[in-house]
């Protein structure tokens, strides 16, 4: 797909009554004179929200591939992997079910079940099956895993201050916080509001 695809009229495709048509990175469907009847109505984004919806999606895009980029430089990980260590370092015992796990990070159990497999080969982490359950599965943070999360945070946090509190005022952090949230109760209206942490107590959100 073209980058100004949504600017060109020829990507209006007939279906249905009235057409389909790109614009502002969404698609829209326009109506048609030979509609069979009333469609309901769309409250298609005006200019001031396509701006600002377009602004925030390549914000967290690059967002997202720059720390990954930072975390896989320098510490050999992804960000995906990092979270895990970040979340397990954080929970009692540093040991969670991997059901639990998987909800806390969002995660399909089949993506999280291969990170925790490649994690385990580092010996980073270890799996077993609960004491008189044999079907729940817990996932342990090893003292290797603890160590390598400590000495992956230090650059992890300074990206993240570099890349987002460093350009924010303290009262755009604020209203940066209010918004995520306000977007969380729309999206995941039991959020859990997880905090992942440096070893030394600092916190950033991921």
């Amino acid at each position: 797909m073209h980058g100004d695809d949504e600017d060109r009229p020829g990507l209006d495709q007939t279906s249905g009554p009235g057409r389909l048509r790109w614009r502002g990175g969404t698609i829209e469907r326009s109506s048609s004179a030979e509609g069979s009847g009333p469609m309901t109505e769309t409250r298609w984004l005006d200019d001031d929200e396509q701006r600002t919806w377009r602004t925030f999606l390549m914000a967290v895009h690059l967002l997202d591939g720059a720390l990954d980029r930072q975390l896989r430089y320098d510490s050999g990980m992804p960000h995906a992997y990092y979270q895990i260590l970040a979340m397990l370092s954080e929970a009692p015992g540093r040991e969670l079910t991997m059901t639990r796990l998987a909800r806390l990070l969002r995660s399909s159990p089949s993506r999280l079940s291969h990170a925790a497999a490649r994690l385990e080969a580092e010996e980073m982490i270890r799996r077993f099956k609960r004491p008189g359950d044999r079907r729940t599965t817990l996932v342990e943070l090893t003292d290797k895993g603890m160590e390598t999360l400590r000495e992956a945070a230090s650059g992890h946090v300074r990206e993240v201050r570099r890349l987002v509190f460093d350009v924010l005022t303290r009262e755009q952090v604020g209203q940066l916080r209010e918004i995520s949230e306000a977007m969380l109760g729309s999206l995941d209206p039991h959020d859990e509001e997880p905090r992942y942490s440096d070893p030394k107590g600092m916190e950033t959100r991921n």
